[in-house]
């Protein structure tokens, strides 16, 4: 096979200019011709350091042969024989850090766009009927798994596929956990989501809504009547920074904004959880949600939106690809900057900030901001939405007996993925905090293979 020599083809997007008052996906992906072409620079390493960077082991080479030779359906399959969600995987995996961190053409024109080869053999097998293998004949055991995020998706498609009866708990109307209701239709179509849940109801798996394990029912209730439980609760809870001004009508947490808009269409005229329309948002935070929340007030209308950062661009942890969307969109960065009071009495006037310097690394090699005396000032706004992090519900580990948890919160579990109680598995940022889509799908297939063997014995 000839090797492409060239440089990495850039995907196609929307213009900064147009997206930035539309919810379309921003990013349009490979044609046919552009995925070939890219393919054909894979090197085809023996020691294919590619695969061990992803957390689910998909066959990085082998499909992106496939690709190259223009076999898309087969490049699909392989995708999918270790990935159950390979079109949401390709869009929001933070790839540069993952599988193209180690790919050999990083030195020499940029890595191979993995990402953007998943999405396009992902997209191409639901636009073309893909078939799925039929799962194993019934082992006569039935699953439940609480939570329909990345990870309990994951966990529910691998025991479905294994004879497994599997039901899935969910405490909202939609399935999709983070994926419907944290992540903007213009990176990820809500369209794509369903269409891999449905995909995993063909397999035979059931999901119920409206339903919250802790308070519906008890997790004692599932394990009488469910021979393991996989919890895949995920981390909805939102810190805020306990500052004044907090509690002022304008002052959003990321997450509620985020839900209201995204899962409860809070854009639409007639929505039944409307959000405040600020035409000057602040955005406190620097990573992918506080950037999801940037650019999504920008296209419910504000006029100008701040992203307030404590540390430089060089510890932003947001995705390049997504700092770059923002600045292009026209987002503007107050960075090194700390806040310190919201402003206001009846509603959000402004807010009050705070300069800061770099200092000594701490024990993750971060720099420490330190305040400089002095230096506090004032940003008008409108509206101030907080997005510095999350944590778990602490709902059904304060109503289960012996379920073990750490002081922040997180389920402990063993390295099988198994909790302090048998037979109950957990995984994702349940157990990690928030973290990555690709990370909690790992858990969620590792606890799905630890069930497997347990039961299967």
């Amino acid at each position: 096979m000839t090797i492409n020599k060239g440089p990495r083809i850039k995907t196609p997007e929307q213009n900064a200019d147009a997206r930035r008052h539309n919810f379309d996906e921003v990013n349009k992906g490979y044609t046919a011709q552009m995925a070939m072409e890219e393919a054909a620079r894979c090197l085809h390493c023996k020691d294919a350091k590619c695969v061990k960077g992803c957390p689910v082991n998909v066959n990085i080479p082998d499909f992106i042969a496939e690709v190259a030779k223009g076999n898309f359906a087969e490049g699909a399959k392989i995708i999918k024989s270790t990935n159950n969600l390979p079109a949401i995987c390709g869009r929001v995996c933070p790839q540069e850090e993952q599988c193209e961190k180690y790919c050999i053409r990083a030195k020499s024109g940029g890595p191979v766009a993995i990402g953007a080869l998943e999405r396009f053999c992902a997209d191409y097998a639901l636009q073309n009927g893909e078939t799925q293998e039929a799962p194993k004949r019934s082992n006569g055991m039935r699953v439940a798994v609480v939570g329909s995020g990345p990870a309990g998706l994951t966990c529910a498609a691998d025991c479905a596929k294994e004879g497994f009866e599997v039901t899935v708990f969910e405490a909202f109307h939609k399935a999709g956990g983070v994926l419907v209701y944290g992540i903007p239709e213009f990176r990820l179509p809500k369209s794509l989501v369903q269409a891999e849940i449905d995909k995993l109801k063909e397999l035979g798996v059931k999901i119920i809504f409206d339903t919250v394990i802790g308070k519906t029912y008890s997790l004692e209730e599932l394990c009488s009547e469910y021979n393991a439980v996989f919890l895949g609760t995920g981390a909805g809870l939102p810190m805020f920074l306990k500052m004044k001004g907090e509690n002022l009508p304008g002052v959003y947490s990321a997450n509620e904004y985020l839900t209201r808009i995204n899962l409860m269409k809070a854009y639409q005229k007639d929505s039944d959880t409307p959000v405040i329309t600020g035409e000057r948002v602040v955005v406190i935070g620097g990573g992918n949600v506080a950037m999801d929340a940037a650019r999504t007030a920008l296209r419910m209308g504000a006029k100008e939106v701040t992203i307030v950062y404590r540390r430089s661009m060089n510890e932003l942890p947001a995705r390049k690809e997504e700092v770059q969307n923002a600045i292009e969109e026209g987002i503007q960065f107050l960075l090194l900057n700390n806040p310190i009071e919201i402003l206001g009495e009846k509603k959000v006037e402004g807010i009050k900030l705070q300069k800061m310097v770099l200092g000594e690394p701490d024990e993750r090699g971060r720099a420490i901001p330190m305040c400089v005396e002095g230096s506090e000032y004032e940003v008008k706004c409108d509206m101030v939405i907080v997005a510095i992090g999350t944590s778990p519900n602490p709902l059904l580990p304060k109503s289960t007996k012996n379920l073990k948890t750490t002081p922040k919160g997180t389920i402990v579990i063993n390295e099988d993925g198994e909790t302090s109680i048998e037979y109950v598995y957990a995984g994702g940022d349940a157990v990690m905090g928030a973290a990555t889509v690709i990370l909690a799908m790992g858990a969620g297939k590792k606890a799905a293979e630890s069930i497997c063997k347990k039961l299967l014995r």
